[in-house]
């Protein structure tokens, strides 16, 4: 599948976002790649880049700096929460949860934690770490109680690319993905089982 310029998503994005507030369209789940690139969060800290040479977009989401990438799947989703609870942290629990359960469902072990949003691997089968790593990065936009921007789910990216920043912010924890914990799945496979669990999930809220 042909990996979707970040920009052209983004518009994509805001574009349907405005729809759905005028009733013209649907909500929206769409899972991609990108190509290499880093983007900038709203809260994000030049002290986070360090490799200055790299080129950086600034972007309307939540959240700080962070890379996408081939072996990455980016799960967009543009949801209305004026037809649900008006409860942004609630909602990114749920997709914390349903990436949980997912993982899960291949014997790996993961969490969340009030203090750094996002989906943390604390052991894998036989596999445990010293320190959890980070699989998943949530960064969402809220226009109108409507949500666009939404998961990055590491499948079996290059991580050194994490490498030239404190992805999200954090100093001292890691990176990990699918293929370093031994799983080798498909973008199919992801999209439908991840689907599911999300909007059983969604459907309670």
């Amino acid at each position: 599948i042909k990996p979707v310029n970040y920009i052209d998503a983004l518009k994509f994005l805001e574009d349907r976002a405005i729809k759905i507030n005028k009733n013209e369209s649907n909500e929206l789940i769409w899972i991609l790649e990108h190509p290499s690139i880093y983007t900038a969060g709203t809260s994000f800290n030049e002290n986070d880049i360090l490799d200055k040479s790299i080129n950086i977009i600034k972007t309307s989401r939540g959240g700080k700096i962070t890379w996408h990438g081939p072996g990455q799947l980016i799960c967009y989703l543009v949801i209305n929460l004026n037809n649900r609870k008006k409860d942004i942290r609630k909602f990114i629990s749920i997709i914390e949860e349903s990436l949980i359960d997912f993982l899960f469902n291949y014997k790996i072990q993961a969490r969340s934690f009030r203090d750094r949003v996002g989906i943390w691997v604390t052991k894998s089968d036989n596999i445990s770490f010293d320190k959890e790593r980070k699989i998943g990065a949530i960064g969402l936009r809220v226009s109108k109680w409507i949500t666009y921007h939404g998961l990055s789910f590491n499948i079996n990216p290059n991580l050194n690319y994490y490498s030239n920043i404190y992805s999200c912010g954090l100093k001292d924890y890691k990176n990990t993905s699918l293929k370093e914990l031994g799983k080798n799945i498909s973008q199919n496979e992801f999209d439908t089982e991840f689907q599911k669990i999300f909007i059983e999930k969604l459907n309670k809220f």
